[in-house]
C-alpha cells in the first residue's frame, strides 16, 4: 500500500489523536464499500417511532412514497414502499404532522441515511383513532348500537332540552332553527363545556340533570365542528353510557357531516349538524299547515261517510219497523191481558169466600171453648173474698180502737202530767234528781220546777224539814 501523502494544512500523523504512526495500518475503502458497511451497521439499528411534519412529498408512478420529516432544526428522508402505502388508509400531504414507525436505512447511491416506514398515522389522531375503534367495537358487541334498542321520538313535542355550551355557535343555530320552524316549542338549555378535559364529566352531569328534572320530551346533544381532539369528549365511554341510560330520547348533532363520534352511534337519532338536529325535532310551519289541512279533509270525508251510513241504517230500520208494526201484537196482548184479569178476579173471590167460611167455623169452635164463663165465675168468687176480707179488717180495727181508748184513759189517770195539770210541780236539783225531802237540798241551791206548761229555775232561801213523825 502506498503511504498517503498529507494534504496541505493537515497536521502530521503523529499529531492526529488516536493514531500511532508506528503501528497504524491504513485501510482505504471505496465509497461503495463504506456505504455498504454503514448500511450493515444501520440495518441492525432497532425500529423507532418518529414524529414530524411532512415536506417534499413525492408520488412516482411506482406507487412508492418519498418525503421528508422535519422539525424546527432538522429533517430526515423517508420512504414508504408501495404495498404499505396502499394500506395506509389516508393520504399524506405536505404540512401534515405524521407519526411513523420505521427502520433506519441507507440509500447507498447518494450516501444518505433514510427511514424505511413500516407504519404511519396522523400525529395525535392515531392514538385517539385506535381508542375510538376499540371502544366502538366493544360497545357494538354489547348491542348499544342496535336499532332495536333506540327509542322513537315523541310526535307531539312541547319542550326540547339542549345540552351544549352557552358560548358556542351551536346553541345559536339550534335556537334560531327552532324559532323559525316551530315557534311553539319551548327550549330548556342544560349548559356544559363541550371541549377539554372536563367536558366529558360535564356532559354526563348535564344529561343526568335533564333526566332527573324530566321536563323535556327530547334532548339535543350538540356542538360545532372541530378536530378529533376537540370532539373527543363525545367519544368517551361514560358519555356513551350516559346517553344510553338517559330516560329521555337523545338526538345528537355534533360537528359537521364528516364528523362521527361514539355518541352518534349510541344516540336514539343522529343529525349531521346542530341545525340538522333542530330540524329533526321541529316541523316546518308550512308542512304543519299542509298536514293539518289534509287531516281536516280526511276527517270531513270520514264524518260524511259515517253520516251517510247512519242515514241508510235509519231508513232500513224504518222499513223493518213498518213491516213489523207492533200495534197488532199489542192488541192481541191486551185481549189476553183482559182475559187473565177476569180469571184472576174470579179466583180471588172464590178464595176469599172459602177463607170467610173457614173463619166462621173457627169462630164457632172458639166460642164453644172460650174461658170467659170461668173467668166470670172466678171474678164473683174473688169479689166475695174481698168483701169478707174488708169486713174482717173493719172488725179487727174496731176492737183495737176500743182497747187503745181504754189504755189511753188509764194512762191519763196515772200520768204525772195530769197531776201537773191540777197545779202541782215536779222539783229537781241541779243533777236532775226529783226532790222528795226538803233535807235533800240546802239554802242557796238552784232548783228546777217543772210545771204543766214550762219550767222554773228557783233558788232555795230557806229549808223547812218536816217533823220526824211526819214520815
Amino acid at each position: 500500500m502506498i503511504p498517503r501523502r498529507a494534504s496541505p494544512g493537515e497536521p502530521p500523523a503523529a499529531t492526529i489523536p488516536g493514531v500511532n504512526p508506528s503501528t497504524d495500518i491504513r485501510r482505504v475503502l471505496s465509497v461503495s464499500q463504506l456505504n455498504a458497511e454503514v448500511r450493515g451497521i444501520l440495518d441492525g439499528f432497532p425500529a423507532v417511532w418518529v414524529e414530524g411534519e411532512v415536506s417534499n412529498l413525492a408520488r412516482p408512478a411506482s406507487g412508492h412514497l418519498y418525503f421528508s420529516l422535519k422539525d424546527a432544526t432538522a429533517q430526515v428522508r423517508c420512504a414508504i414502499w408501495r404495498q404499505r402505502a396502499q394500506r395506509l388508509g389516508f393520504a399524506p400531504s405536505d404540512g401534515m404532522q405524521l407519526l411513523v414507525r420505521a427502520r433506519v436505512g441507507l440509500y447507498e447511491p447518494r450516501g444518505e441515511y433514510q427511514l424505511i416506514v413500516e407504519h404511519a398515522e396522523p400525529a395525535g389522531d392515531g392514538a385517539l383513532r385506535r381508542r375510538f375503534d376499540e371502544l366502538k367495537r366493544a360497545l357494538a358487541a354489547e348491542g348499544l348500537f342496535d336499532a332495536e334498542r333506540k327509542r322513537p321520538l315523541p310526535r307531539a313535542l312541547r319542550r326540547v332540552g339542549i345540552v351544549t355550551s352557552t358560548s358556542g355557535a351551536a346553541l345559536h343555530d339550534v335556537l334560531t332553527t327552532l324559532a323559525r320552524r316551530a315557534p311553539h316549542l319551548e327550549a330548556v338549555v342544560y349548559p356544559t363545556v363541550v371541549q377539554g378535559a372536563a367536558a366529558a364529566d360535564g356532559i354526563v352531569a348535564a344529561l343526568s340533570r335533564a333526566g332527573k328534572r324530566a321536563e323535556c320530551e327530547v334532548l339535543l346533544l350538540v356542538r360545532g365542528g372541530g378536530s378529533l381532539e376537540d370532539l373527543w369528549p363525545f367519544n368517551e365511554e361514560r358519555v356513551a353510557r350516559a346517553i344510553v341510560t338517559s330516560p329521555i330520547p337523545v338526538v345528537t348533532g355534533i360537528g359537521h357531516e364528516v364528523d362521527t363520534t361514539i355518541a352518534d352511534f349510541v344516540a336514539d337519532l343522529r343529525a349531521a349538524t346542530p341545525t340538522g338536529a333542530a330540524e329533526l325535532v321541529s316541523s316546518d310551519g308550512i308542512e304543519v299547515q299542509r298536514r293539518c289541512a289534509a287531516l281536516a279533509a280526511r276527517l270531513d270525508a270520514a264524518v260524511q261517510r259515517e253520516l251517510s251510513g247512519a242515514r241508510e241504517r235509519i231508513r232500513a230500520l224504518g222499513r223493518r219497523l213498518a213491516q213489523q208494526h207492533p200495534g197488532a201484537r199489542l192488541a192481541q196482548r191486551a185481549q189476553r191481558l183482559d182475559e187473565l184479569d177476569d180469571r184472576l178476579a174470579a179466583a180471588w173471590h172464590r178464595g176469599l169466600e172459602l177463607r170467610r167460611a173457614r173463619a166462621a167455623a173457627a169462630a164457632a169452635r172458639l166460642r164453644r171453648h172460650t174461658p170467659l164463663a170461668r173467668v166470670a165465675l172466678q171474678r164473683g168468687h174473688i169479689a166475695l173474698l174481698v168483701e169478707r176480707i174488708r169486713h174482717g179488717v173493719r172488725s179487727a180495727l174496731g176492737a183495737r180502737r176500743e182497747r187503745l181508748t181504754l189504755a189511753v184513759q188509764a194512762l191519763q189517770t196515772t200520768s204525772p202530767l195530769a197531776t201537773l195539770a191540777r197545779g202541782y210541780a215536779i222539783v229537781s236539783d241541779a243533777e236532775g234528781h226529783a226532790l222528795r225531802d226538803a233535807r235533800a237540798t240546802a239554802v242557796g241551791a238552784t232548783l228546777e220546777a217543772r210545771l204543766a206548761r214550762g219550767r222554773l229555775a228557783a233558788r232555795v232561801i230557806a229549808v223547812h224539814p218536816a217533823p220526824e213523825d211526819d214520815g
